[in-house]
């Protein structure tokens, strides 16, 4: 046999049979992959509930509240603290579970220890968290909580269950956007608030504890000690004791055993990684700029909330056009159109300058103006409702929603361009001063329910009863 033929025989004997050191090295990297593997393996895996929304939706309905965000409350624009939050913001989303948003992350200038997330990845941090928070790990931990609503669509499964809760999958019609903008409509009419504060930050204990695992996770996948989130909840919690309970545990109930919960699952990840991170330089710097930062003002333009009392200029009685999908009408000039601007989302809140307060929780609400949207009531096998079967449907979920409002069920008819409608008046506790008077008037309409509320405390309510009825006059159906 050839020489050659014997040496390219060996060579694929080395090829069958590895060398000792080669036998070594596979040892070597096999364990290592079974002692990282647990980290990975024993992690809890948490699965986001039932939502009938898509992810995209989740987006859709996250950049309308956003905007809303930036109405209502004093966002702060400064580039580097922007700059800061985003940074480390993108870095924690990273590693979250479920749909890849585009997240972004702003800075409210409020003293409150709070942070927010919206459907879709919209995060906005108070600066009294950046202030309360002792390190950098205690505020990336509250803000991988926050992603974990985001991540585990815990906003959009919120607002399922309120609709299955409701029998109102058949809400779907939307004022002026169509069968595509539905998941806005939706919203719109389960939360049955302007803004933010609605059924989509309402978290359950259980959705708390979930977005408490996730936090636990992003922080130890990115190098930080994941303890921090849990001390932090627990500083808050113990100086509070006996006292008010900060505005974070007002809008996320407190789970049982919170810190036992993180414990172990940092257990199950492999326990603290080693050379846990939980400060940085550029954490101080910038908690020292938002110290510095200008005292909130309070009220703010546009759509703001208004402080407690406050009271907005009467409406004008000149009136500018509304041009929608479905229909045409005139309001107030001194009035603003939110929600629906560029005639294509769903529910659409008229309101003055002011018109949207803040009350004793320090969440805001419509005190003066009007909401028109569409409402498709259904009975249980999801056939359609006559009008005053639909009316007193659409009575009772607002009721849910508005647990003080008392409605005189006393109907009175009504036309809206030649269309046969009902109107019953209602009474509330006003989020501005004391009672408040409302109004709904309700139109039999291809899409569905079509409803008109007017709302106003006691003593200004016969000028925007007058302006209700000034637009409803005005009101032209698209046919």
């Amino acid at each position: 046999m050839p020489v050659s033929n014997l040496r390219e025989g060996s060579a694929g004997e080395r090829r069958r049979h590895p060398s000792a050191v080669t036998r070594c090295l596979y040892a070597g990297l096999f364990a290592a992959a079974l002692a990282a593997a647990p980290a990975l393996a024993q992690r809890t895996v948490l699965k986001p509930g039932t939502n009938m929304f898509t992810p995209d939706q989740d987006v859709q309905i996250g950049a309308q509240n956003a905007a809303q965000v930036e109405q209502q409350y004093e966002v702060v624009h400064d580039p580097q603290i922007t700059a800061y939050l985003n940074r480390l913001g993108q870095s924690l989303a990273v590693k979250a579970p479920g749909p890849k948003f585009n997240y972004t992350f702003k800075l409210v200038n409020d003293k409150a220890i709070n942070a927010f997330a919206l459907p879709g990845g919209y995060l906005f941090v108070n600066r009294g968290l950046i202030e309360a928070a002792d390190n950098e790990a205690q505020l990336a931990g509250v803000m991988g909580h926050e992603i974990g609503h985001a991540a585990l669509r815990h906003g959009t499964n919120q607002a399922t269950k309120a609709a299955y809760t409701q029998q109102a999958l058949g809400i779907v019609g939307a004022l002026v956007g169509g069968m595509g903008n539905s998941a806005t409509q939706l919203v719109t009419q389960l939360g049955m608030s302007f803004g933010p504060q609605s059924i989509l930050l309402k978290f359950s204990r259980d959705a708390e504890r979930q977005a408490d695992l996730v936090g636990t996770q992003i922080l130890y996948d990115n190098g930080y000690d994941p303890r921090a989130m849990a001390q932090f909840f627990e500083k808050l919690g113990a100086e509070t004791k006996g006292g008010r309970p900060p505005e974070f545990f007002s809008t996320h109930p407190n789970p049982e055993n919170r810190s036992v919960k993180v414990t172990d699952e940092i257990n199950r990840l492999g326990g603290l990684p080693p050379n846990a991170r939980t400060d940085s330089a550029e954490f101080r710097r910038i908690k020292a700029m938002v110290a510095a930062l200008p005292q909130p003002s309070g009220a703010k333009g546009g759509a703001a909330t208004a402080s407690k009392g406050g009271k907005p200029a009467a409406p004008a009685t000149q009136m500018q056009a509304f041009d929608g999908k479905l229909m045409q009408m005139q309001f107030p000039q001194n009035w603003k159109a939110y929600g629906g601007e560029d005639a294509e989302l769903g529910g659409v809140t008229f309101a003055p300058e002011g018109g949207v307060v803040q009350g004793s929780d320090g969440k805001g609400a419509l005190a003066y103006g009007m909401i028109v949207g569409v409402y498709q009531a259904a009975d249980q096998r999801g056939n359609r409702l006559p009008l005053e079967q639909a009316l007193d449907q659409f009575v009772r979920a607002t009721q849910q929603s508005n647990p003080k409002l008392k409605v005189d069920n006393r109907k009175q008819k009504v036309t809206i361009d030649g269309q046969p409608g009902l109107v019953v008046n209602f009474e509330n506790t006003s989020p501005s001063v004391g009672r408040e008077l409302g109004r709904m008037v309700a139109v039999g309409h291809a899409q569905g329910l079509l409803y008109f509320v007017s709302v106003a405390p006691q003593a200004d309510f016969e000028a925007y009863d007058h302006a209700l009825k000034a637009a409803l006059g005005s009101v032209k159906f698209r046919r």
